[in-house]
C-alpha cells in the first residue's frame, strides 16, 4: 500500500474504488475530513492546525528520532551526536512550550489532529517513555508542555490507544489485538493471563 515500503498506510474499502493514503500525517487528515472531527471547524484556524501538523511531521522524526538512536541504541556512544541531537529537541521542546503557554492544545481549545500527531512524540519524551531521557532533558522545565502532555495522557482515547499492539516496555493490560471496543475490558493481557 505504501510505496515506500513502510507503516503506517491505511487502504479504506469503503469507497469505490479504494482510497489509499499512506504516512500518517496524510493518514490523520484524511480520516478527520472523512468523518469531520479533528480539525477546526473554523477555516481561520485550520492553516494553523496543519501547521503544526506538518511542523511534526518535518521535525519530530528527524530529530527526536536522531536523539532516541544516539542516545539510547547506537552501539557505541559518541557525545557530539547526543549533544547536537539534545540540543535541537530542546529547542522544540522550547517552541511548544511558548505555544502551549497561550493555547490549551495546539489549535487553540480544540483537541486536534495536530495534536494527535506530536504528542506521542513529545508528550512521551516529557513522560519518561522513550529512551529514558526526561532528567537528560530535563522535562520538567516544560511547564506549559508537561501540563498538555499530562492532559492529553489523561484521555481516555489515549489509554485506550496506548494498550493496542503495545510490544515494548511493560504494560500490565496490553491489548495485543482489537477486533471489538470490549476486547479492552475483556481481552487485555492481564484478563487472558488470570484465565489460563
Amino acid at each position: 500500500m505504501n510505496p515506500n515500503s513502510k507503516i503506517p498506510a491505511l487502504m479504506d474499502h469503503g469507497t469505490t474504488p479504494p482510497t489509499r493514503s499512506f504516512e500518517s500525517g496524510a493518514i490523520l487528515l484524511y480520516l478527520a475530513e472523512k468523518f469531520g472531527a479533528l480539525l477546526p471547524s473554523d477555516p481561520a484556524q485550520r492553516p494553523e492546525c496543519l501547521s503544526w501538523l506538518f511542523w511534526q511531521m518535518g521535525s519530530a522524526p528527524y530529530l527526536g528520532g536522531g536523539f532516541g538512536h544516539f542516545y539510547a541504541y547506537a552501539p557505541e556512544k559518541f557525545q557530539y551526536p547526543i549533544d547536537r541531537f539534545a540540543m535541537e529537541v530542546k529547542r522544540q521542546l522550547d517552541v511548544l512550550d511558548r505555544h502551549l503557554a497561550e493555547n490549551r492544545y495546539m489549535c487553540g481549545d480544540e483537541y486536534t489532529i495536530a495534536d494527535i500527531a506530536i504528542w506521542p512524540w513529545y508528550g512521551q519524551l516529557l513522560l519518561n517513555r522513550l529512551y529514558d531521557a526526561a532528567e537528560f532533558l530535563d522535562a520538567e522545565s516544560y511547564t506549559h508542555v508537561m501540563r498538555w502532555t499530562k492532559e492529553i495522557d489523561g484521555r481516555d482515547t489515549v489509554r485506550r490507544g496506548r494498550m493496542v499492539n503495545r510490544v515494548s516496555g511493560k504494560l500490565h493490560r496490553q491489548l495485543r489485538e482489537r477486533h471489538d471496543a470490549a476486547d479492552f475490558e475483556t481481552k487485555t493481557q492481564d484478563k487472558i493471563e488470570a484465565a489460563e
